[in-house]
């Protein structure tokens, strides 16, 4: 790669960004939806499973109001709700990281990436999400609870990405506000809380929008 294709790798990359999450259910395609719905940005969620309860791309399509034209396919879909690896195991397949490439069409667009579970779900016999994190070296923001134990299970992840080198971008933190929590987060993880997403009683593309305008640094995602 020469030194002007590496410059505009990374000029692309700050416009990705992969999600991933403290534990199952914390928030993740919530956030992936109001980023999408803030950002004009094209969604993908590689690996899907629990497709019997619907898909997360149908998901942030109603709650960010974009269309199939703003999604990109899963590579792979399995309908127990269970981990990737067991999914796959159940549909006698094996997920296989080779197959699930960062799509090239996208260098002027934002992209949200949306992972299955957090970092260390296994997707095959021998790699983790985390392996495909590192193998797309996009930054990362780690959607956290706000409450009790946020603190535990953050910081777990965050170890887990400085291992792996990758850039994180930043902790969005899910739930009633939590002042102390933030400063824990931030003061031990060495990472910035770029954004907070209190209870809605609704979930919707305008509601979306005004907690990004409110509650999130906006100078985190500029241009």
């Amino acid at each position: 790669m020469s030194g002007a294709e590496y410059r505009e790798s990374r000029a692309r990359m700050r416009h990705h960004f992969f999600i991933t999450g403290t534990d199952t259910g914390v928030g993740k395609t919530t956030l992936s939806a109001l980023l999408c719905a803030a950002l004009d940005a094209v969604y993908w969620k590689p690996i899907q499973t629990g497709t019997l309860e619907g898909s997360d791309r149908v998901t942030v399509m109603r709650l960010a109001g974009i269309g199939t034209d703003r999604t990109l396919d899963e590579v792979y879909k399995f309908v127990p709700p269970v981990s990737p690896d067991l999914a796959a195991r159940w549909a006698g397949v094996e997920i296989d990281l080779g197959r699930i490439n960062m799509p090239t069409s996208l260098i002027n667009d934002w992209l949200i990436v949306e992972g299955t579970g957090g970092v260390l779900v296994p997707i095959n016999q021998k790699q983790f999400m985390l392996d495909m994190m590192v193998k797309f070296k996009l930054p990362v923001i780690v959607a956290a609870r706000s409450g009790l134990g946020t603190v535990n299970h953050t910081m777990l992840t965050l170890a887990a990405l400085h291992a792996a080198e990758l850039p994180i971008h930043g902790v969005v933190l899910i739930g009633d506000q939590n002042r102390e929590n933030r400063e824990t987060i931030e003061r031990f993880g060495h990472v910035r809380v770029i954004g907070e997403i209190p209870k809605l009683p609704n979930l919707h593309r305008t509601a979306l929008m005004q907690v990004f305008m409110n509650h999130f640094d906006r100078a985190a995602f500029s241009q």
